[in-house]
């Protein structure tokens, strides 16, 4: 649905833009009147030019961010074994107080290395700076990063932020303040390359990774971006994925790096004079549906392609299947069609485990899985569904009927609306009320109780929040991370919610703004409350 076409001159890229959209590739570019595409090919080298030898890390200290995390710590311990690295500058918000700290600085010293812990955010140029006065590094391995996964209408700005940040500022500040570098080693993802459902502000703050090691070795410059793949659980933000996003990862031929497996690669990588290398495992035989284009060199010729689905006709395929078929049995196509599709995004071995009459969020579905659905359901029946399909057609039975009437072409007759006519000289009547504030306010007599006594809703910060309390304290208002005082109007019960309730998944709930929690509970007692 969208295509991105990069051009110097407009008159060639509207010349070969026919041919280009025909072959379903989403993005290309022109240069003298010839179109590339881009592709993944495997790092040899061959495909990549000569390789550098052993990584050259310098004398030291080496720089490395996001260190207290379990990939920094590997990283960390790698440097020091493998490439006899004898003087590390560590980085992480918290410094030597972050969990594991200390352990892993008695172990890189019991292999000889000097180790200085900062705590540091390198996103705070002022910090960093004075982080790094007085001790000129010979290298940087930038491995820190932060997710905040939603689809792209819940990508506030400060969800955006809250990601980019890391990535983009901090990697500005390495590489401004930082000079005479033997190398300079940025960890990116795949994401960027391509593509992640859920994750438009990650890849694009990885995308940005890439292309600006390009920009640095443009200028002579050492850069090496590496747009990692999977790791295997425990390896950090890999932590987070649960069984459903694991089975989404490999249907698309994506399979978890083993610890090992992924020094081995940076090392490989690093040998490598390239400024972008991806150093993941593919499983290409667990690839299920289009393969994405950008691996369609890796995999070779295959059924289907892109060229081939662009020549097939909009509603073909389901509505051929269905012409002359009895209602019953277009009823039952239809619904095989769903239940098989809802598998595969479940990760079932066959559509028999999905219930007709099962709710998808009792399934499991999320946004993430929504819209996937909605995807593939897009592919088979050449339709343009709404990414709302799941939530407007809650079990596969409901949403098998919705396709099979917007494949035929039934369209629902809408109810005639009946317009009210309200005085405008009658009083406002509050039927019904519901609120939360601080001080233990839960409806509106809490509420007019706290008024009518004069009571203070103004506590210390809550203990149920992730916060560290005991360190959040500054008494300097523009300490970055920090809070100059020590109390504040807190709902203290916001953490309490019960998602079944209002048949929400537990991960759904995670994942929710508190806000919007809030709002589903206010909502609901003005209702109860009304009567």
């Amino acid at each position: 649905r969208i295509v991105l076409v990069e051009a110097e001159e407009t008159g060639e890229a509207v010349r070969v833009l026919p041919a280009a959209l025909a072959s379903g590739e989403p993005q290309f570019a022109v240069r003298d009147g010839e179109v590339f595409v881009p592709r993944l090919v495997k790092a040899t080298r061959s495909a990549t030019g000569t390789a550098t030898g052993t990584p050259d890390f310098g004398a030291g200290p080496v720089l490395l961010t996001g260190a207290s995390g379990a990939l920094g710590g590997l990283v960390a311990r790698h440097l020091v074994a493998e490439h006899g690295v004898r003087s590390l500058l560590l980085l992480s918000r918290r410094g030597a107080e972050a969990p594991g700290a200390v352990e892993l600085e008695a172990e890189l010293a019991a292999w000889g290395a000097e180790v200085r812990w900062a705590a540091c955010d390198a996103a705070d140029r002022d910090a960093l700076a004075q982080v790094l006065a007085g001790t000129p590094v010979t290298a940087v391995v930038h491995a820190a990063g932060v997710l905040d996964d939603g689809v792209i209408a819940a990508l506030t700005p400060e969800r955006m932020e809250k990601v980019l940040r890391p990535k983009t500022d901090a990697v500005l500040n390495l590489h401004e303040l930082t000079s005479d570098l033997s190398a300079f080693v940025v960890f990116s993802s795949v994401s960027g390359i391509l593509g992640s459902a859920g994750q438009g502000n990650y890849a694009a703050a990885n995308t940005f990774l890439d292309a600006f090691a390009e920009a640095r070795r443009a200028r002579g410059l050492p850069a090496t971006s590496l747009a990692w793949g999977l790791w295997e659980q425990g390896s950090g933000m890999a932590d987070r994925l649960d069984q459903a996003d694991l089975a989404r990862l490999k249907r698309v031929g994506l399979a978890p790096i083993a610890v090992d497996e992924g020094l081995r690669l940076f090392d490989a990588a690093l040998a490598l004079d390239r400024a972008v290398v991806v150093p993941l495992r593919l499983d290409l035989g667990g690839l299920q549906g289009t393969v994405p284009p950008v691996l369609r060199g890796l995999r070779g010729p295959v059924r289907g392609t892109a060229r081939r689905m662009a020549q097939s006709a909009p509603q073909g395929s389901l509505g051929q299947r269905l012409a002359g078929l009895p209602q019953a049995q277009r009823e039952q196509v239809v619904l095989d069609l769903v239940r098989a599709e809802v598998a595969a995004v479940l990760g079932h071995a066959s559509a028999q485990a999905v219930q007709p009459e099962h709710a998808f969020q009792d399934a499991g579905f999320d946004s993430l899985t929504s819209v996937e659905l909605r995807n593939r359901l897009n592919a088979v029946t050449g339709l343009r569904l709404p990414v709302t399909m799941v939530f407007d057609h809650p079990t596969p039975v409901a949403l098998s009927r919705f396709l099979l009437a917007e494949t035929l072409g039934v369209q629902e007759q809408a109810e005639a609306a009946i317009a009210a006519v309200t005085g405008t000289d009658e009083a406002i009547a509050i039927v019904g009320m519901a609120c939360r504030f601080p001080g233990d306010v839960r409806s509106p007599e809490d509420l007019w109780r706290l008024v009518a006594s004069g009571g203070d809703a103004i506590s210390g910060f809550p203990e149920d929040r992730g916060w560290d309390v005991e360190n959040l304290y500054d008494p300097d208002p523009d300490r970055s991370g920090k809070s100059y005082v020590r109390h504040g109007g807190f709902l203290h019960e916001a953490a309490e919610f019960d998602p079944a309730f209002f048949g929400i998944s537990p991960r759904e709930a995670l994942a929710m703004d508190p806000q919007q929690r809030l709002l589903l509970e206010t909502s609901w007692e003005a209702f109860e409350r009304a009567g």
